[in-house]
């Protein structure tokens, strides 16, 4: 199993906007195997789960440990993993998170609880956030070595970064012009 994609996987679940099947079909783009399998009932379980699990990323993103741990605790408890061995290839026996029978729904629980159980014990509870971007409330996993991350993607990073330059250069300007400034003081 890979944990960290499965964490990652977590994030985008939560991020995901998934009204109906079709959407959860193309939420599953790389898993086209799971097409077949998905009906009302999965987006229903799924968007249950995504309320239930986006709190897990808000109290690691004000560095509330315990919450994060009894939250996960308590969605582990409400969710059971039943993992088995797949030998679908013989040469590489590996572990699934549900067995065949599990729906779509479960196996994306079970993945997305796996995966965040797994990093919080490898990486520490902190390492869930909530995108800095004023604009953009998409939660996201952190890998980075020391624990920098900030951001949901390369493009809220961009805006943010962008958004402060051109603040920096507008106090520069009124700064440069005493008589801008007075204008600008006097507007607020």
């Amino acid at each position: 199993m890979d944990f960290i994609r499965y964490a990652e996987r977590a994030a985008a679940l939560v991020n995901a906007d998934l009204p109906d099947e079709e959407a959860l079909r193309e939420h599953l783009a790389d898993r086209s195997w799971l097409h077949r399998s998905v009906v009302g009932a999965d987006v229903d379980s799924v968007r249950t789960f995504q309320d239930e699990l986006r709190p897990v990323f808000e109290a690691s993103d004000v560095d509330d440990v315990a919450l994060v741990v009894s939250s996960l605790n308590d969605l582990l408890a409400e969710h059971p993993v039943t993992p088995m061995i797949s030998d679908h290839d013989p040469d590489n026996l590996h572990m699934h998170v549900a067995n065949q029978a599990a729906s779509v729904a479960e196996l994306l629980v079970g993945e997305a609880l796996m995966g965040l159980a797994n990093l919080v014990c490898d990486l520490g509870a902190t390492r869930l956030g909530i995108c800095s971007e004023p604009r953009c409330d998409h939660v996201f996993v952190d890998t980075s070595p020391n624990q920098s991350r900030r951001y949901c993607s390369d493009r809220c990073s961009s805006r943010a970064n962008v958004a402060a330059f051109r603040a920096r250069r507008r106090a520069e300007q009124v700064g440069d012009d005493p008589a801008a400034g007075r204008a600008e003081a006097a507007t607020r």
